[in-house]
């Protein structure tokens, strides 16, 4: 686990540091939130600790920022203004958890981990796509319909993912294009409609209820009917 620890009190942070490393975690240093905000864009971090007093660019400001563009990223926020004020400031800022300093290295431990956990759990809940009885696991590429598990090569997983993620929806052939090929769509092509055929093939086969329908002149739809 890799964990960002934003922190100017050169002391704190080692402090922080030598404590997490004790107990398996990967840490790295900013001693000022701009510098914090450019590790956090530049690398994945499993969890992210910052101190709200910070040069350059402060805690509350450095979390709204980092919220909106990896909101499954925890962040704990350390400060050592404990008002109620204080806290409410710092979780409409998108903090996930607020720990007001002096604290023990344990108490910071024990909130690393129920984060961690919460928030592993609320992302293995969103890799499963459902549509009727078809299912896609994002975290294993397991397909399976019913109890039949079926085997799909990478892009006609890619095609049923946008099917599944768009369901009861007309999907132009231009719109799959873009979206699943990253490419303008050809009308002198049928690729898009072979890739169709492989999936009718493989999800529908010995199935009596169909899921891919075409709509003639506009493009394709999963629907169960």
């Amino acid at each position: 686990m890799k964990i960002l620890i934003v922190e100017d009190d050169l002391r704190v942070a080692e402090l922080i540091q030598r404590g997490l490393e004790e107990h398996g975690f990967s840490t790295t240093l900013a001693y000022d939130g701009l510098f914090g905000k450019k590790l956090a864009l530049q690398q994945k971090f499993d969890l992210i600790i910052t101190d709200i007093i910070l040069p350059k660019i402060n805690g509350i400001d450095l979390c709204k920022e980092l919220k909106q563009s990896q909101p499954d990223t925890p962040i704990i926020m350390l400060t050592a203004l404990g008002t109620t004020d204080d806290k409410v400031e710092g979780f409409d800022a998108g903090a996930d958890d607020y720990l007001v300093k002096p604290f023990e290295m344990r108490e910071l431990l024990a909130r690393i981990r129920a984060l961690l956990n919460r928030f592993n759990r609320s992302m293995n809940s969103r890799s499963i796509l459902k549509y009727a009885d078809l299912e896609m696991n994002l975290h294993t590429k397991m397909v399976k319909r019913g109890e039949k598990e079926i085997n799909l090569t990478p892009k006609e997983f890619n095609f049923l993912k946008y099917m599944l993620q768009n369901p009861e929806r007309v999907l132009s052939r231009v719109e799959i294009a873009e979206k699943v090929w990253d490419t303008h769509f050809d009308t002198g092509t049928n690729f898009i409609d072979v890739y169709v055929n492989y999936l009718r093939n493989k999800i529908e086969k010995d199935f009596d209820t169909k899921l891919i329908h075409t709509k003639s002149g506009m493009g394709f739809i999963l629907k169960s009917e």
